[in-house]
């Protein structure tokens, strides 16, 4: 007969029917990442592929390498540390603005609405190698759409066609695509959330006479303020660590003003073969990371607090 009560049964069922996830997770996730943390304190190369852990220990030799800005590779790091910094601001405050609006725009009832939505989506819909695949053909040179529009019909520019993918213009041109790609993403979130706002306080504020955008300001946005905080994060982790975007639109090597961190990293490790140096990276970019979460988390969860107070 066995002596566990029922109760101690049902208190470990949770943990019971988490277990399977939490050993995936350790096995896709946790382990690889211990794995790259050893990896930067080595001198890995090509010659030790096949058997990393006989690679020469190294210490911290990496990471004083790749933090040394008056070298060449801790110069190129912060080069990529400070474009991916610039271009993840403007793109997660365009992402947020623009989902934000269409939000707010299609929140009233109208003949359409249901499809408007619908293609407001299309871009999230979209695989993100075909999406990028089919802006890279439109951003080029001498067929691409973006020119043919821009200085044949438009004449904007000049007569002479734009390098979109090359020199400073290839910034604009990566950015352009993650916005158009991110933005449904905010415009779902910000939809759901007002979704639970009561028309009951709308039509109240109307009655006082609170235009627009007194209303928008008032009640809209005092009211999806968590939702929007968790959604700047997401999107905030999200293209500061965009790979696919612009390993698509450039190859594996990216113009110097579009060479975000994670492509850098890339480069680093698998096209000069220097794991070490691009495992150090990958741990700095990690820490930067997680204290940035956690200090976000920190202030929002503060405020939050000091509005309930």
């Amino acid at each position: 007969m066995s002596t566990t009560s029922p109760r101690l049964r049902r208190s470990a069922l949770p943990y019971l029917l988490l277990l399977p996830a939490l050993l995936l997770e350790l096995l896709i996730h946790l382990l690889p990442m211990v794995m790259g943390i050893l990896m930067s304190f080595r001198r890995l190369t090509q010659f030790f592929i096949r058997d990393w852990s006989r690679a020469p220990w190294t210490g911290w030799s990496n990471y004083e390498l790749v933090l040394d800005v008056d070298r060449p590779v801790g110069e190129a790091l912060l080069r990529s540390f400070l474009t991916t910094c610039l271009f993840t601001l403007l793109s997660v405050g365009l992402c947020w603005l623009l989902g934000t609006a269409a939000a707010v725009f299609t929140q009233e009832s109208f003949r359409g609405r249901g499809l408007l939505r619908a293609l407001f989506l299309v871009p999230y819909a979209l695989p993100v190698y075909a999406a990028v695949i089919t802006w890279a053909f439109m951003f080029q040179r001498d067929n691409g759409l973006v020119n043919h529009v821009l200085h044949d019909q438009l004449g904007l520019g000049g007569p002479e066609h734009t390098f979109w993918l090359l020199g400073d213009n290839s910034f604009w041109a990566l950015l352009t695509v993650s916005v158009w790609k991110g933005w449904p993403f905010a415009f779902l979130i910000v939809t759901a959330a007002l979704q639970n706002i009561p028309g009951e306080l709308y039509e109240a504020a109307a009655l006082d006479g609170a235009g627009i955008w007194q209303q928008i300001r008032r009640i809209t946005l005092p009211s999806v303020g968590a939702v929007n905080q968790v959604l700047v994060l997401v999107l905030f982790l999200w293209t500061f660590n965009d790979f696919n975007t612009p390993f698509v639109l450039f190859g594996k090597s990216a113009p110097p003003a579009a060479d975000l961190i994670s492509l850098h990293i890339y480069q680093s490790s698998f096209v000069t073969w220097n794991f070490g140096t691009g495992s150090a990276m990958s741990v700095l970019l990690l820490l930067f990371l997680l204290l940035v979460t956690a200090g976000y988390l920190l202030v929002t969860g503060r405020g939050r607090r000091s509005r309930h107070v």
